[in-house]
């Protein structure tokens, strides 16, 4: 069950923030490997790029890959929370005096996001793709011209196999690791500490709802380079062998980056961002909360 209400969590929250993943994809390509200044900002902020989006492609473009997202959160979450949920209730988290501890709470996160995030590779990459997809006139990035997700992972396996649905999975781990390390870590500290402070009366929702804030905005700083990076890794075009054409591996991708666009080019889309890892945290981890005690309360 913890499996399940961690999946079902996720997807609640996706279908919400989805668009501002699309927002964020197509910021992230903007100006890929090109120096500020020297060419165009089709998405000059967040709220620009909603309304070009919207008017270019229409509206139903700003649910781009929903469904793989939908299946990627309901994969890559159902395993990462409901493993750290188990971790959790064993009391493994816990330190001798009861407390939680910061340190095993970031392991068990990193090991449950990474395990997560590589099953759910294949579903992350043809989700950048088909949302990057765009009218020619706003285009960003490397065009694939995919009809739809299963259509998409058909394809790429027929033509570069298990090795090619898998690319750029290695590279997606670090934003993964640090990303979820840094969220779960976060988000039961924080818990753990309005609770001592009884900020809140104690099972309050708005317990949930704060620390998740807290973790909001650790998590948009830790992980946007990563993000940058992942996004990008995953668009590349490639030769004939399923390679990456410009990118080598999460590294070259980091410094190829900073190279040529500079600190901020690693920074790209952390507006949009923050607008979906903000709400998008809040909302799952809140859901995923509320389900639990919901499922605790009325089984015990």
């Amino acid at each position: 069950m913890d499996f399940l209400m961690s999946g079902l969590a996720a997807c609640g929250a996706c279908v919400f923030t989805n668009p501002l993943e699309v927002v964020k994809t197509r910021m992230q390509l903007q100006g890929e490997l090109q120096a500020p200044g020297t060419y165009q900002r089709h998405y000059r902020n967040v709220f620009h790029a909603f309304f070009t989006i919207g008017k270019v492609d229409g509206l139903a473009a700003l649910q781009k890959g929903l469904a793989p997202a939908l299946l990627y959160q309901f994969l890559m979450n159902g395993i990462r929370l409901g493993t750290y949920s188990l971790a959790e209730t064993k009391g493994y988290l816990h330190t001798a005096e009861g407390t939680v501890s910061p340190v095993r709470s970031a392991a068990a996160g990193a090991l449950a996001g990474v395990m997560g995030a590589y099953l759910g590779s294949p579903i992350y990459m043809v989700k950048t793709h088909l949302q990057a997809q765009a009218a020619s006139e706003i285009a960003v990035g490397h065009q694939y011209k995919h009809q739809g997700m299963f259509q998409a992972l058909t394809e790429i396996g027929q033509k570069h196999g298990l090795v090619g649905l898998w690319r750029g999975a290695l590279g997606g781990l670090p934003r993964v690791v640090i990303g979820s390390s840094t969220q779960l870590c976060t988000f039961s500290s924080t818990k753990d500490l309005l609770s001592q402070w009884e900020i809140f009366p104690s099972q309050s929702w708005k317990v949930a709802l704060a620390a998740a804030m807290v973790s909001g905005i650790a998590v948009v700083l830790a992980m946007t380079p990563f993000d940058v990076a992942s996004t990008r890794l995953y668009n590349q075009p490639t030769d004939a062998q399923g390679k990456g054409l410009m990118y080598r591996g999460i590294l070259d991708a980091l410094l190829q980056t900073a190279r040529t666009e500079g600190i901020w080019g690693m920074y790209k889309g952390i507006g949009a961002s923050y607008f979906r890892l903000g709400p998008h945290t809040i909302l799952s981890l809140f859901f995923w909360d509320q389900l639990r005690l919901f499922y605790y309360t009325y089984t015990k």
